[in-house]
């Protein structure tokens, strides 16, 4: 991202992994990436529906519908209301518009924000097992499943072969944080590389007690999948918790100005939800020298674009 980083002050070299253009389903995103360890046990075990959860402009139940789309599942989307925005159009636009086009059963429900297992999505589940149907459990963010923190491992990976193939090592790597998995996976795959301690995670979701502490089970399940031969523990997870104001799914002016910076010097989209918390923070650690002159960062951008078109009174 050669142009932001000038407009940054040219001290920090800023590199974007751009999960939001990993795939022609749906736009992309880094649910996917999980998905691809979760499927196959839908496929292998004969389910015929899957049952994901998120709030009404969630990433994740657009990514759900779109591989049960792809692959002849049906779908059951529970869309609670975990954020505290008033606009008419709100679930009618972005990611749940994107989910009723690709044939998903969409349901709206009132309850608000957490992180852990909902009681609607155990309500769905247990409707489609009472008309016969054999559904597939998806937790939101794909992030209470035991495999949820595969996806990032493999993304770690990656980023080593990348790193080879550039010639260069990024010294920091910045993901947002929210029910944990991508971060965790991340952490848990550079582990693998001793590098565990570059991943910052930016949180978003307002509540980083339970995010950290999610984190850190889900990457310690990981560990364990993988064979790590490290322990990780609390002092390996790395949050910054300054961005994510005034509560989950709510920009802060920060946020928005983050967004029309990034928008703006490089031509690429953030969301008001995830990736404009995680860039103002990354903005926000560059202009306050909080990397070392020359460091080479990597931005995870996990995606969300698609959230934008709901927060359209933000950007007036």
């Amino acid at each position: 991202m050669k142009r932001l980083s000038k407009k940054l002050g040219g001290n920090v070299n800023i590199y974007a992994k751009r999960e939001d253009c990993n795939s022609g389903l749906a736009f992309g995103g880094n649910k996917l990436r999980k998905l691809e360890y979760l499927i196959p046990q839908a496929l292998e075990g004969g389910y015929d529906t899957l049952v994901s959860i998120g709030g009404i402009q969630s990433n994740q139940t657009r990514q759900v519908a779109a591989v049960a789309a792809h692959l002849g599942f049906d779908c059951v989307l529970v869309q609670e209301d975990w954020v505290d925005y008033k606009d008419d159009s709100y679930d009618k636009v972005g990611n749940i518009q994107l989910s009723r086009i690709m044939g998903a059963d969409v349901r709206l429900d009132e309850h608000k924000f957490d992180i852990g297992i909902r009681e609607s999505w155990k309500a769905a589940l247990a409707e489609c097992e009472s008309k016969g149907k054999k559904p597939f459990p998806i937790p939101a963010g794909c992030s209470e499943h035991p495999y949820g923190g595969l996806g990032f491992v493999g993304c770690a990976d990656e980023i080593i072969n990348q790193e080879k193939q550039l010639g260069i090592k990024f010294d920091k790597i910045v993901v947002c944080a929210v029910t944990g998995s991508s971060m965790a996976g991340l952490v848990i795959g550079m582990a693998q590389y001793n590098r565990h301690k570059d991943v910052i995670g930016i949180d978003a979701s307002f509540t980083p007690d339970k995010t950290k502490a999610q984190v850190l089970k889900i990457a310690q399940n990981t560990a364990k999948l993988i064979d790590l031969p490290i322990e990780l523990t609390e002092k390996d997870i790395n949050i910054d918790t300054r961005f994510a104001h005034p509560a989950y799914g709510l920009p802060n002016e920060g946020t928005i100005e983050a967004i029309e910076l990034c928008g703006s010097t490089e031509g690429v989209l953030t969301d008001p939800v995830y990736e404009g918390k995680s860039m103002q923070g990354l903005i926000h650690k560059i202009r306050n020298n909080e990397f070392e002159k020359d460091s080479n960062v990597l931005y995870i951008h996990l995606g969300g674009a698609p959230a934008l078109s709901a927060y359209s009174s933000a950007f007036k």
